[in-house]
């Protein structure tokens, strides 16, 4: 199991911007596709940005043109740059390690969350 620490969350104002990171404690970081979801109170966890080995991306209409997110192979590292932010985007921001289908010895794995509180 992958170990994934996040860490960047904190408090904003509208219109502000965090970063946010998550470490891979595994080398199978550079083949897997690496993703960023949040959480609500009371709502459902939800996709907010992927990033594919080859570091390609994929990101929830809401997020478009707000949210950029990127990785560091060389030091398995994983980055969510967030900007324009809005009320509705507080929530705990959780990473995730999915890895290749062809490592069957490896599972998915998730963070422990980082709390992001968009107010003023």
């Amino acid at each position: 199991q992958v170990q994934l620490v996040e860490s960047g969350g904190g408090l904003v104002q509208p219109g502000g911007s965090l970063r946010l990171s998550c470490a891979a404690s595994e080398l199978i970081f550079q083949l897997s596709t690496m993703g960023w979801y949040r959480q609500a109170p009371g709502k459902q966890r939800d996709f907010v940005a992927s990033i594919a080995n080859d570091g390609s991306p994929t990101y929830a209409d809401s997020v478009k043109g707000r949210f950029t997110i990127s990785r560091d192979n060389a030091n398995s590292l994983l980055y969510l740059q967030m900007n324009s932010l809005k009320p509705e985007d507080t929530a705990v921001y959780y990473c995730k390690l999915d890895p290749p289908k062809y490592a069957i010895q490896w599972t998915s794995s998730w963070g422990q969350g980082t709390q992001v509180t968009v107010s003023s």
